[in-house]
């Protein structure tokens, strides 16, 4: 059984609400084996992104691959 891997995603959105990224600043990092590897990129990311209040980023969770006969 495979593991599930961890990326760290986000950008610029266009409003503090978080629901529109500003085409071009999309960022996608990793794969990451664990979370905790995850968690630390998530928190330089996020900590050098601090004064910009609609810059966010997140951790998502790839989901285990699926086995097909």
């Amino acid at each position: 059984m495979q593991q599930s891997r961890f990326w760290v995603v986000g950008g610029e959105y266009t409003s503090c609400e978080c629901e529109t990224i500003v085409k071009g600043t999309e960022r996608v990092v990793g794969p990451f084996e664990s979370r905790t590897e995850a968690e630390r990129t998530w928190r330089t990311l996020s900590e050098d992104h601090r004064p910009q209040a609609q810059v966010r980023f997140t951790i998502a969770q790839e989901p285990p691959a699926v086995l097909t006969a």
